[in-house]
C-alpha cells in the first residue's frame, strides 16, 4: 500500500490496517508465550508498534484566516502524532484531516512509528496477565511495557519542545498516553471506554444515577434515536426490550464495585448519545475522571451536582450557574495556577440558562429566584466551616454564592485540557443559615429539583447537540495549538 500524499479516507483506512497488523501480532505473540514459551522474532517485535499519521503544511502565500477553533495550523511544517484505536476514532479523525486537507492543501502520510505498543493494551480481560503462571516481569524481557517516561501531558500543559529536526505534535495526546486513559476508564467507571458518549454529565450524587436511569428506560421505550442504555458490569439494555428483563439487568449491575460508575446513553444517528458519571466527592476524583475521559475528545462535560448556598435569598433546591471559579481545590495548582482566568464559556451558559427555562417553565424573574448566577467556591477540605474566620473573608471577597468540591477542578480540566466546560449545581444546604445537611433532612420539594436538576442538564446537552459547530471555542485554544481539536 502506497501511504504516502493520501486522502483523509485513505489515510484512515491506513491507519486501521497497521494498528490492526500490530495488535493482532502482539497479541498472537503474547499467546504463543502464554502456551509455549516461544519468545516473539525480532521481526515479529519490529511489528509491535503504533501507526504514525504526519501531516504537511507548505504555505504558498498567505496563512488562510480561519474562524473555526481547532483544525488549524500555526505556521508552515510538519506535523506527526502516533494513532491508537482508529476505527473508533475515525470520526474524528477525518473531520480534522478533511479541515486541513481543504483549507492548506495539506499532505498526509502515514507510516509505523518507533513508539511500542505495550503488551497490557492489546489485552481484553486484566486477568489474562496471569495466564499459565507466567509473571508480568518474566513478560517484560519478551514484550513491550508501559513506560511513564513515555506517558504525560506535556504538550497539553504547554512544556513539550520538540528537538530540532522532529515533527511539531499534530494533537494533544499521542497513542500510548490516550492507550493509558482508556484502560484507566474500564477501571474506574466499570464500563468499555468505547461506550463513553460525546456528551458528557458529571455528577457527585447516586440520586442523580437513579434518575437518569429511569429518563434513559424511558427514551428506549420510544420510536426514536436512542439504541441503548450500557451499565457498569458490562450490563446492556436494549430499545424495545421489556420491562422485567430491563430491571434485571439493573438490578444485576455490579455499580457498586467502581468507583465512578458510568452509564451511556447511545443513538444510532451519528449525533453522540450521553454519558453520566457519577464521581464522587472531592477533586481528587474530578481531575481523575477528566484526565482519562479527555482522551475521548469529548464535545462537552458538565457538571451537575450539590452544593452549599452561601445566600440568605436561596433555598434548598435552587440552582447555581456558575460564572465564575475560587479554586482551592489545589490539585491543579502547579498545571493551571489559581491566578489563571478559567472564562465562562458562552455557549454552554446559554444553554444551561434556556434549558432551564424550557424545564421549569418560568422566565424572567421567576426563574431568576430560582436560578442564581456567580461565583462558585471549590474546596479540597469538606469541613471548612471549621476554619470560619478566614473563609468569611475569602467568600465575601470573591461575592462566591455556593460552595462545593468539584467544579473548579472541572472547569480547570476541561480549560486545560480543551473540553467545553460548564457547571450547574442544585443547593443542598445552606452552611451558614443553619440549614445544615442532616439524616432525612430532604423535604419533598428536594426531591423534585434532583429529578428536575438532571432533567435541565439533559436539555441543556440537546441544545448544545443542535449547536455544535460554534461550541469548541476559542477560548480554550493557545497560540501554538496542535492543529487538531
Amino acid at each position: 500500500m502506497n501511504n504516502h500524499n493520501l486522502t483523509p479516507e485513505a489515510a484512515v483506512a491506513a491507519l486501521i490496517d497497521l494498528h490492526a497488523t500490530a495488535t493482532s501480532t502482539l497479541k498472537a505473540a503474547l499467546e504463543r508465550y502464554l502456551t509455549a514459551r516461544t519468545t516473539p522474532t525480532a521481526e515479529e517485535r519490529a511489528l509491535f508498534r503504533y501507526p504514525e499519521l504526519v501531516v504537511t503544511y507548505e504555505a504558498h502565500g498567505l496563512q488562510p484566516v480561519i474562524a473555526r477553533a481547532y483544525a488549524k495550523f500555526t505556521g508552515p511544517g510538519i506535523y506527526a502524532t502516533t494513532i491508537t484505536q482508529p476505527s473508533h476514532f475515525a470520526p474524528y479523525l477525518l473531520q480534522q484531516l478533511r479541515y486541513l486537507v481543504d483549507d492548506y492543501g495539506a499532505r498526509i502520510d502515514v507510516r509505523p512509528s518507533t513508539q511500542e505498543i505495550p503488551y497490557p493494551y492489546v489485552l481484553d480481560k486484566g486477568d489474562d496477565l496471569g495466564a499459565g503462571g507466567v509473571s508480568a516481569a518474566e513478560l517484560a524481557l519478551h514484550f513491550p511495557v508501559p513506560q511513564l517516561s513515555l506517558v504525560g501531558d506535556e504538550i497539553a500543559d504547554g512544556t513539550f519542545s520538540p528537538e530540532f529536526g522532529e515533527p511539531l505534535p499534530l494533537s494533544l495526546f499521542d497513542a500510548v498516553r490516550i492507550d493509558y486513559s482508556l484502560k484507566r476508564l474500564q477501571h474506574y467507571t466499570g464500563t468499555h471506554w468505547s461506550k463513553t458518549q460525546p456528551w458528557i454529565l458529571l455528577t457527585n450524587y447516586h440520586r442523580y444515577v437513579d434518575q437518569f436511569v429511569q429518563w434513559g428506560l424511558a427514551r428506549l421505550q420510544e420510536n426514536g434515536p436512542y439504541d441503548a442504555l450500557h451499565l457498569p458490569g458490562g450490563g446492556v439494555i436494549l430499545r424495545g426490550m421489556s420491562e422485567a428483563s430491563a430491571m434485571a439487568v439493573i438490578e444485576s449491575s455490579p455499580w457498586h464495585r467502581f468507583q465512578m460508575p458510568a452509564y451511556h446513553l447511545s443513538r444510532s444517528d451519528g449525533q453522540g448519545g450521553t454519558t453520566l458519571v457519577n464521581i464522587g466527592v472531592g477533586p481528587s476524583n474530578a481531575k481523575t475522571i477528566t484526565d482519562h475521559l479527555a482522551v475521548l475528545r469529548p464535545h462537552c462535560w458538565l457538571m451537575i451536582g450539590h452544593c452549599g448556598g452561601l445566600r440568605q435569598s436561596q433555598r434548598i433546591g435552587d440552582y447555581v450557574l456558575a460564572h465564575a471559579y475560587l479554586r482551592q481545590d489545589h490539585i491543579l495548582d502547579s498545571l493551571v495556577p489559581p491566578d489563571i482566568p478559567i472564562p465562562a464559556l458562552a455557549e454552554i451558559q446559554v444553554a444551561l440558562q434556556g434549558a432551564a427555562a424550557d424545564v421549569t417553565g418560568e422566565e424572567g424573574e421567576a426563574l431568576k429566584s430560582r436560578l442564581r448566577t456567580g461565583t462558585v467556591v471549590t474546596n479540597d477540605d469538606r469541613n471548612w466551616e471549621l476554619r470560619w474566620t478566614p473563609e468569611r473573608k475569602r467568600i465575601n471577597l470573591s461575592r462566591a454564592i455556593a460552595v462545593d468540591m468539584e467544579s473548579g477542578t472541572i472547569a480547570a480540566q476541561g480549560y486545560r485540557l480543551r473540553v467545553p466546560y460548564g457547571t450547574l449545581l442544585c443547593v443542598s444546604d445552606k452552611p451558614l443559615h443553619g440549614e445544615i445537611k442532616l439524616p432525612g433532612a430532604a423535604n419533598a420539594f428536594y426531591d423534585r429539583a434532583v429529578g428536575e436538576h438532571l432533567l435541565i442538564g439533559l436539555a441543556a446537552v440537546e441544545r448544545l447537540r443542535k449547536e455544535r459547530a460554534g461550541l469548541h471555542s476559542r477560548k480554550l485554544r493557545s497560540f501554538d495549538e496542535p492543529p487538531f481539536r
